[in-house]
């Protein structure tokens, strides 16, 4: 078993975020580590991977004891270049498919700007 307090981040594999989005949600929920799933423009393709996101947020839940998931999209993001509200809009969307697996978990959404700040959603 894994000691220590742990979050999941189900985000972009952009690796202009990864520091931030973890910096903030260790600062902002006081957890130790972050797993962190990535897909590229996740925000866009949350129901396309669907079943190996939800395979790898349930190893993070059972065996780290996760209690909190984080799903994030970014500006400039290859995957998926669209606008910053459509962007917004597939969070949220993907914040509700995710909190439908009736997990142990609390599920927030984030985005993470052009200034690469976080920002929930």
């Amino acid at each position: 078993m894994a000691d220590g307090k742990f979050a999941t981040s189900v985000s972009c594999m952009d690796g202009r975020i990864q520091i931030p989005l973890n910096n903030w949600i260790k600062e902002n929920f006081s957890v130790d580590y972050v797993d962190t799933i990535t897909e590229p423009g996740v925000d866009k393709n949350i129901t396309n991977v669907l079943e190996s996101i939800k395979n790898k947020v349930g190893i993070s839940i059972n065996a780290h004891k996760s209690e909190l998931v984080v799903v994030s999209g970014h500006y400039d993001c290859a995957a998926n270049p669209v606008s910053d509200e459509e962007h917004i809009a597939q969070i949220k969307n993907a914040v509700q498919v995710i909190s439908s697996w009736n997990l142990n978990a609390k599920v927030i959404g984030v985005w993470v700007d052009g200034s690469w700040a976080v920002n929930t959603v």
